[in-house]
């Protein structure tokens, strides 16, 4: 398949997202040429936010590759990803993604993340999230102790 006909795959399941009450996403991942996975949108069915089609992409073609690294797949989209969708390709390797319609197509109907970008460019102690450090006075060694329990499974 082409890439053009991947990313009428990833339409096509976006187009049968809404008809089914779900949001118009969908997303369908490539290895070495192959689809492995394909995915839409689960807000409406789910409840969980995180359930984006290119999320649940990464999710089930982790489990057909047996491994959390995704190197050499690449992702087709019907809309731009959000910043969890890239940043779940930057942690798991995907290196390759394209999306259909852009957060400007999107911004009439809701459907940009555009201002989650502009807020995750701010510096961390500067975002709407409230996050600050807090490690209790006593607490040291949680990542010594998980690289160890990594040296130990590598021996």
């Amino acid at each position: 398949m082409s890439s053009e006909q991947h990313m009428r795959e990833a339409l096509a399941l976006a187009r049968a997202n809404i008809k089914a009450g779900g949001r118009p996403f969908g997303a369908v991942l490539v290895y070495q040429g192959q689809v492995i996975a394909q995915a839409v949108n689960e807000i409406h069915s789910t409840q969980d936010p995180t359930c984006h089609a290119e999320m649940q992409a990464i999710r089930q073609a982790s489990r057909v590759l047996g491994r959390p690294d995704l190197d050499g797949c690449e992702i087709y989209a019907s809309g731009h990803p959000c910043p969890m969708c890239l940043a779940a390709m930057h942690l798991c390797g995907i290196h390759r993604a394209w999306f259909a319609y852009s957060n400007d197509e999107g911004e009439p109907y809701g459907l940009s993340t555009a201002d989650v970008y502009a807020q995750m460019a701010r510096p961390p102690l500067q975002q709407e999230v409230v996050l600050r450090p807090l490690k209790p006075a006593d607490e040291e060694g949680l990542y010594a102790q998980w690289q160890a329990k990594q040296a130990d499974r590598t021996s």
